[in-house]
């Protein structure tokens, strides 16, 4: 099953560049993105979890302290800590009980990491969403950054729905079902496409009239 990686992200770049002149542009502004790669398994799954619905240096942050506090991030550190020690660390009630569900999950091998590699992508969605605390979202972008799949699209994403307003210069930013319109043509890349948006919102220039909103 083809993956991105690093070796292969600048000809898919290339690519998505040759079927959108909009996203050659923003290689040219902005400078490739990074890959932002991350392993399979546990702990990712617990970071996806984390950032969900909060900002990235919050993400981070609060990365930050689980870590301290749970080294190493394994499930059987996770179920060692209450729930108010989880939160603690700046976990929200709902993030603590999710992260508490999800080394259950892993330890009782409910959710299989290593099958997902063979499985198409809206097969390994199905599997990663069967998870307490795990959406299309968490699953979608799970799929992007650690498993390397070309043309998953998190259409819900604020951040890409930001990065593709200041792409198209549009003048009210884009709701889900616009950005799977939007993402059309970006097949079989949409994922490196995404890469590209998130990227491209921070970096890239933005045309004349943007909404303050969208600037980074």
């Amino acid at each position: 099953m083809l993956r991105i990686d690093e070796h292969g992200l600048p000809e898919a770049l290339a690519a998505l560049g040759r079927l959108d002149p909009d996203c050659a542009r923003a290689i040219e502004e902005a400078g490739p993105p990074p890959l932002r790669y991350r392993p399979p398994g546990f702990a990712t799954l617990l970071r996806v979890i984390v950032a969900q619905q909060v900002s990235l240096a919050s993400a981070a942050a609060i990365w930050a302290r689980l870590e301290a506090a749970c080294e190493p991030l394994v499930p059987e550190r996770i179920l060692e800590r209450s729930e108010e020690e989880l939160r603690s660390v700046g976990l929200s009630r709902q993030k603590a009980r999710y992260a508490r569900s999800l080394a259950e999950t892993m330890l009782a091998g409910r959710l299989n990491v290593s099958a997902l590699e063979v499985l198409d992508d809206e097969a390994a969605i199905a599997e990663v969403t069967a998870v307490k605390g795990l959406g299309r979202w968490s699953a979608e972008v799970y799929l992007l950054f650690s498993l390397g799949r070309p043309d998953v699209w998190p259409a819900d994403d604020v951040g890409l729905m930001m990065g593709a307003q200041k792409l198209k210069g549009l003048a009210e930013r884009p709701d889900a079902k616009a950005m799977r319109a939007l993402a059309e043509p970006w097949r079989p890349l949409r994922a490196v496409a995404a890469r590209l948006l998130w990227h491209y919102r921070s970096h890239g220039k933005a045309p004349a009239g943007m909404p303050a909103e969208v600037l980074p």
